[in-house]
């Protein structure tokens, strides 16, 4: 007969499955974000992230009260992860308009890097979803074509009208940035939101 497992050891196994506090957070959002990045994904549903998961559906419940809150953790990684650098370019020593390619540069790379990401930047993946996630994505690009705006100042101080003259290069860079956004996703991730960038900012600025 078999030797039985000492119950100590068996605890100990389970113990280390189990995820820890917060780590099963982080795989439900990996999970998402993996199924955005699918080209021509439908609607994800509770169930097919459970499913991905091997998990049941009260599962993902037990840490997100629906999945609005889950893609609003998608909206916060985006929002800090791009924030950060943005932030690092906007204190840097580059001259406005360099400062600004910059950013842009930065903002397009992230999507690249992270398709799913993309998708919910753009709206796509939020079409069907709360209508509190479009109004956060807004205030999102709101908040960089603010942060463009105010790089951009310095920049304009010889025009007779420098802060309208920032609002509106901020406001067409911001365009700029959401229209290669749409493209990409459209695309099924195959038109890269870089392509021919140097180009094009020195058509715009």
């Amino acid at each position: 007969m078999a030797d039985e497992q000492n119950p100590a050891t068996v605890a100990e196994e389970v113990a280390r499955k189990r995820p820890k506090p917060g780590e099963r957070r982080i795989q439900i959002l990996q999970a998402l974000a993996a199924m955005l990045e699918q080209p021509g994904a439908e609607r994800i549903t509770t169930a097919a992230l459970a499913a991905r998961l091997q998990v049941s559906e009260a599962a993902l419940y037990r840490h997100f009260a629906s999945k609005a809150q889950m893609f609003e953790g998608l909206i916060e990684f985006i929002e800090t992860s791009v924030f950060s650098l943005l932030n690092q370019i906007a204190d840097g020593p580059h001259d406005p308009i360099d400062k600004l390619k910059r950013m842009l540069l930065v903002l397009l790379q992230f999507a690249e890097r992270n398709p799913g990401m993309a998708r919910v930047m753009a709206g796509d993946a939020l079409v069907f979803e709360n209508d509190r996630l479009h109004q956060r994505m807004n205030l999102f690009f709101d908040k960089v074509e603010a942060s463009l705006r105010q790089v951009l100042r310095d920049g304009v101080s010889a025009s007779a009208t420098p802060s309208v003259d920032a609002q509106v290069q901020a406001s067409v860079a911001v365009s700029f940035v959401i229209g290669r956004l749409h493209r990409f996703a459209r695309s099924g991730y195959k038109r890269s939101p870089v392509e021919h960038l140097d180009a094009s900012l020195k058509l715009m600025f």
